[in-house]
């Protein structure tokens, strides 16, 4: 074998980097999933079961259990984030995409049991998951209702924070009423922000 015919060397460092992130994102998806069945107090060794392995590695990753909780919490509000774009697919509208959001949302604080509790938590770890939340998702339903409002599907007055609050505040039932339908209120309350008039021309 040649020199020019031998393989490129191996950079080991990258591939322990790619590992540990992949680790650590299977650890995040386990969490996650434990956490909308039993809550963030779920005991650790079920968290380990469902990734696959060791208490002790999850431990490795997550000294604490706010350092795991935070952690989660960061990781569905990337995946809500990043699952959406402030431009609509080819097969939906401006308006669709913004009910989209809004319904993804909603199952976010509906679902995620004490995740969204711990926006209200004052231990150590949780104080800025607040300002976090509404800094990385203000300005995308921001952009997503301005786009339905040029688009004359909503008024154009409605501000992406009241918006965001009064969904966040038709959730806080599901958690009290077995029986609360936070998606069908949800859906009553974009149906009355709704408009069919088209926007000025010009616009």
């Amino acid at each position: 074998m040649t020199p020019a015919d031998k393989p490129p060397p191996v950079d080991v460092g990258r591939r322990k980097r790619f590992d540990a992130r992949r680790n650590q994102q299977t650890l995040l998806d386990a969490a996650a999933a434990v956490f909308v069945r039993a809550g963030v107090d779920a005991p650790v060794r079920e968290i380990a079961a469902e990734a696959g392995v060791g208490m002790g590695t999850i431990y490795r990753h997550f000294p604490t259990r706010a350092d795991l909780v935070v952690a989660v919490f960061r990781h569905q509000l990337d995946a809500l984030a990043d699952a959406t774009t402030t431009t609509p697919a080819a097969d939906e509208t401006p308006y669709e995409a913004l009910r989209s959001w809004v319904a993804r949302f909603a199952d976010f604080l509906v679902t995620k049991h004490g995740l969204a509790e711990a926006l209200h938590s004052d231990q150590a770890g949780f104080e800025r998951l607040h300002a976090e939340f509404v800094d990385r998702l203000l300005p995308v339903l921001d952009q997503l209702l301005k786009a339905s409002a040029a688009a004359g599907r909503t008024r154009a007055d409605i501000r992406a924070y009241d918006l965001m609050l009064a969904v966040g505040n038709l959730c806080i039932g599901a958690e009290t009423f077995p029986d609360y339908q936070a998606r069908r209120m949800i859906d009553l309350l974009l149906a009355g922000l709704a408009q069919d008039t088209p926007p000025p021309s010009g616009q």
